[in-house]
């Protein structure tokens, strides 16, 4: 009897202990201690491996830092387990997620569900934050799980807060706020709550309440690590959000992100954390220090090659930001993001760039739009992005690379520069055609351009030269009518906009054509010398245009070219084209 007694006690020793192991486990995950979490589960597997909640605990961790095959492996081991093996399927049925396959995934679910007691609500709580945690958030499933959990207990604070993420992914705002609330209500131990109530108001642009939130935080647990990385994030995007305040906000920023470092863990997987974080801040110097320290830690996890090839493109080193990001991008197997397509294309584009700067070897330049195109297909949004990619080449007179960059990013018409993307790719594929060496203008390129320009006119009609870039096309493609309609659209709207200004100046305004007006000294009280720099570069434009549809009517009606001629010498009498015209249609 005394000898089963003993047996008894050691058995509730051994059971408290392994439930405390989890307990310290869980807590270092939620204050994103990954490294320490592993050591203490892989210990409590080793010890007494019957739990299967300590494998379930552990692939996870490994699925949070995309080391699937481990995952997996801890996974199935703990499908073995005399305890808690149903949880493991969780984690197996996110892996099938992942690879969308969802029917399988539904499957181990109902496996983990099939015989739950009517108060249980963690399995649920799990399989929610598989739908949430999949590389295809499903928030609306994660949702409908959790409301189950909540109708089975209504007071369980990890329901609450597991609903108030799911809310939150679902851009939920108001659904979200509650369930937070209610789970800090609940269980007031439960600080990340209350600081996700924080990421609310920063989700909301509102910075300063945001920032005061966050504080509220450290008060209660200044060692609570994920707080400072929500603080670094705000800084962030509040710098991001408001320019003038940026390099004071991204300073601060990169000390909360360093500060929270020294409270998670310096592991490669948390350096990684903060390496992504440097390429938010465009601190591609300290990227580029971290990418090499990683490299010495472990010179084999792929991610590092993604860090060194962004470091070293911007940090001029052409050659080895090539080998690190082909290198990267060639493995199917890594977990490859548009920008790192996208930084492909622009090394190579640098790679291939000529001495002068405004030609790129043509095999690289078709290599690097396939990057750069493969990038915004993952991810549309990303279009935004190549504006400043083509105007830097559209800056460099690089005019068929400007082409093919702007020609992808006006295939996402949602895109916050998809006007001046038009605009841009139009007087691109323009100017590329009347390059000295171009033999014959190619009329495909060409009316790629019109409709461009034709799709700036039509999303915004004041836009004036695109009129005119138009009408220079056209003539280019011989379409002689068209020509002449975008040139007196071109002289309409930008009369229009200038009789505007006389009108705010109170002056006399008589015609319609302003630039005419003006020379011929019908326009009163006009401050000629306070526009000049731009009335300078409007008067060339308007004789080619009077000279241009007088060409068109040349040869139909004679009276009418001669009337657009008179006009080109009421601005240069001595201009040799209208001149010469003008005699031969006497």
């Amino acid at each position: 009897m005394n000898k089963f007694k003993i047996f008894s006690l050691a058995l509730v020793a051994t059971t408290f202990a392994k439930a405390q192991d989890l307990e310290s486990a869980k807590t270092a995950i939620d204050a994103e201690q990954f490294e320490k979490a592993k050591s203490i589960l892989k210990a409590a597997i080793q010890a007494k491996p019957t739990n299967g909640k300590a494998t379930f605990f552990l692939g996870n961790i490994y699925l949070r830092q995309n080391i699937v095959d481990s995952a997996t492996i801890y996974f199935n081991k703990g499908l073995a387990f005399s305890e808690n093996a149903k949880f493991n399927n969780i984690g197996l049925a996110q892996i099938d997620l992942d690879a969308n396959n969802s029917a399988a995934a539904q499957a181990k679910f109902d496996l983990v569900t099939k015989d739950m007691r009517k108060k249980d609500t963690e399995e649920y709580i799990y399989i929610a934050r598989a739908y949430m945690n999949a590389d295809k958030p499903d928030y609306k499933s994660a949702i409908a799980v959790l409301t189950k959990a909540k109708t089975a207990n209504p007071t369980d604070a990890q329901v609450q807060l597991a609903l108030g993420d799911a809310y939150y992914g679902d851009k939920n705002q108001n659904e979200s706020y509650v369930a937070y609330r209610n789970a800090y209500q609940a269980d007031p131990t439960l600080i990340r709550a209350k600081m996700q109530l924080g990421v609310l108001l920063k989700g909301a642009k509102a910075y300063t309440e945001a920032i005061k939130a966050f504080y509220e935080v450290i008060e209660i647990n200044e060692n609570y690590g994920p707080v400072y990385r929500e603080l670094a994030e705000t800084y962030y995007l509040w710098g991001n959000n408001m320019p003038s305040t940026y390099n004071e906000n991204i300073q601060k920023a990169l000390g909360f992100y360093e500060k929270y470092l020294t409270l998670t863990d310096y592991s490669l997987n948390s350096r990684m954390r903060h390496a992504d974080f440097l390429i938010l801040a465009k601190d591609y110097k300290a990227l580029e220090l971290e990418a090499n320290a990683m490299k010495e830690l472990d010179g084999v996890n792929p991610r590092i090659l993604r860090y060194l090839g962004y470091s070293a493109y911007e940090n001029g080193n052409v050659d080895t930001a090539l080998k690190a990001l082909q290198d990267f991008t060639a493995n199917t197997s890594n977990k490859i993001i548009p920008r790192d397509y996208f930084y492909l294309g622009k090394t190579k584009i640098k790679k291939g760039t000529n001495a002068d700067g405004k030609s790129i070897d043509a095999a690289m330049l078709t290599s690097a739009v396939a990057d750069v195109k493969k990038a915004v297909e993952v991810e549309p949004l990303f279009a935004s992005e190549l504006n400043e990619l083509g105007k830097k080449l559209y800056d460099q007179k690089a005019f068929a690379a400007a082409a093919a960059i702007f020609e992808i990013a006006v295939t996402v018409p949602s895109s916050k520069n998809y006007l001046i993307d038009n605009f841009y790719l139009g007087t691109s594929l323009y100017y590329d055609n009347t390059r000295k060496d171009v033999v014959k203008p190619d009329p495909i390129a060409l009316q790629k351009a019109d409709t461009a320009l034709g799709n700036v006119i039509t999303a915004s009609p004041t836009t004036q030269d695109a009129y005119l870039f138009r009408a220079r096309t056209n003539n280019l493609l011989e379409k002689d009518e068209l020509m002449a309609t975008y040139y007196q659209q071109y002289i309409n709207i930008a009369s229009e906009k200038w009789k505007k200004e006389l009108e705010k100046a109170n002056s006399a305004i008589i015609g319609n054509e302003f630039i005419l007006d003006l020379y011929k000294g019908t326009i009163k009280d006009f401050n000629y010398t306070l526009y000049k720099a731009e009335l300078d570069k409007l008067k060339p434009k308007f004789i080619e245009s009077y000279n241009s549809i007088a060409s068109f009517y040349a040869n139909s009606d004679k009276a009418k070219a001669i009337e657009f001629l008179n006009k080109t010498l009421a601005l240069d009498p001595a201009n040799t084209y209208a001149l010469d015209a003008i005699q031969k249609l006497k």
